[in-house]
């Protein structure tokens, strides 16, 4: 089967693909119901895995109000229009993808799943969705870029306390044929995310989701650094220990070297001394926009002023989005800052969103405000700790078919179709 092919199946293919196999017998891999994919995701995570994937800061109230904001919007279908035939395509910068949707970087991911990155950019390339490798990934960009040949990727960055860190991450990712940066905004800090500390449990403490940094050569060379000033771990647990031996099985130069020289526990130190900048400013996006020529995104946008700010920097993309309700409690849902953002920029620059998104119908509101894709975040993990690589690609392929039936079904036959036209506020929410 051509690329072409894989990624042109329609949605009735899909829904027949589902009948048929049920007729012999075989059920999907996952559930299609978002409650019961969460459900039996959390029947497979452990419990630290599915506090860091499920929970947000605080009281959970923004991971809620991303979910109601959508209830704040009712679509209004247009009958007797001939929808026979759909495209569900977009462009974005330049390069044509088969569908709306792109896999939101999340970090981590062996938490859940050992081939973790690889399973989802597999998953990725199989589908043509854009997948945006994760900052802290557990695998690196270079060997996720390996295995998806042409299929679109972008590199999610977060801004360290070393400049020549962030150099040497975004050459890497131009190596690695990333056509995009996106730089996630509202990570300065970590929030107050109460699952985790109520389990105590941090993935990067215990060398999980720093591949990019292991595979650094500039992060390896600071390892030389006299590391004094680092945050101390003042005692290993059984678990903490094997997770040191886990790393200095993946960290260069072979297992017993590096429990020897201390390096992998050090490079956790290193981690996370340097990780964040709570400093960052309008001012540093002149030295990223310096060190590379490919686009770049702000993610973490939710006011329309910092989104008038973005055009006045050069910015070539926003994407809205509050981090899925994981750092700031309270804070505005995305697909309520949407509309401000998208007046803001009067279409000089293309919007995503993101921190919600969990169907068809979801995408369809999303785009008909102004967006012109949104990313997916916990859901493709969820998929991943069910059923790898081969469920994250059921989970693309359902929210493709899902979407293409929601647009046909409102009257669309293309992407460009979607408007504001077909959205009417839900009076009981609009108040």
């Amino acid at each position: 089967m051509s690329d072409q092919q894989k990624f042109s199946l329609s949605a009735t293919d899909r829904q027949r693909k589902i009948y048929t196999d049920g007729m012999r017998g075989n059920i999907p891999l996952i559930p299609t119901n978002q409650a019961r994919l969460k459900k039996l995701a959390k029947e497979r995570m452990t419990p630290e895995a599915f506090a860091y994937v499920a929970g947000g800061a605080g009281m959970e109230d923004t991971i809620a109000q991303n979910r109601s904001g959508f209830n704040y919007w009712n679509i209004l279908p247009r009958m007797l229009n001939d929808v026979s035939q759909a495209d569900t395509s977009v462009e974005l910068f330049g390069h044509k993808l088969p569908s709306p949707f792109l896999l939101a970087p999340i970090g981590a991911l062996e938490l859940v799943n050992q081939e973790a990155d690889l399973a989802v950019a597999n998953a990725a390339r199989e589908t043509g969705v854009p997948m945006i490798f994760s900052n802290q990934a557990s695998i690196s960009m270079e060997i996720c870029s390996r295995i998806m040949e042409n299929s679109p990727r972008w590199f999610q960055l977060y801004w360290s306390k070393s400049d020549e860190l962030i150099s040497s991450f975004v050459r890497r990712a131009e190596n690695s044929d990333c056509t995009a940066i996106v730089v996630t905004l509202d990570t300065t800090m970590l929030g107050w995310r109460t699952q985790d500390l109520d389990l105590g449990h941090l993935p990067f403490m215990h060398g999980k989701g720093i591949a990019q940094y292991t595979s650094d050569p500039i992060f390896t060379k600071m390892l030389e650094e006299d590391d004094s000033n680092a945050p101390k771990i003042s005692k290993l647990t059984p678990t903490g220990i094997a997770s040191v031996f886990q790393l200095a099985n993946r960290f260069p130069g072979g297992i017993f070297n590096n429990i020897q020289s201390g390096k992998p526990m050090k490079a956790v130190r290193k981690f996370i001394d340097i990780y964040s900048r709570p400093s960052l400013s309008w001012e540093n996006l002149a030295f990223l926009r310096k060190q590379t020529a490919l686009p770049i995104l702000l993610k973490g946008i939710l006011h329309p002023e910092d989104a008038a700010k973005a055009l006045d920097h050069g910015i070539n993309g926003i994407i809205v989005s509050n981090h899925g309700g994981r750092q700031l409690d309270g804070a505005i849902s995305a697909i309520q800052a949407l509309p401000s953002i998208i007046r803001a920029v009067e279409g000089k620059i293309p919007i995503l969103m993101d921190s919600g998104i969990r169907g068809g119908a979801d995408a369809f509101k999303a785009l008909a405000l102004g967006a012109k894709a949104v990313c997916i975040g916990r859901p493709y993990v969820y998929a991943l700790s069910i059923a790898g690589s081969a469920g994250v690609e059921a989970l693309l392929r359902n929210y493709m078919a899902d979407f293409e039936l929601t647009m046909r079904l409102s009257g669309c036959t293309s992407v460009k179709e979607i408007t504001r036209n077909h959205l009417r506020k839900n009076i009981a929410f609009a108040g």
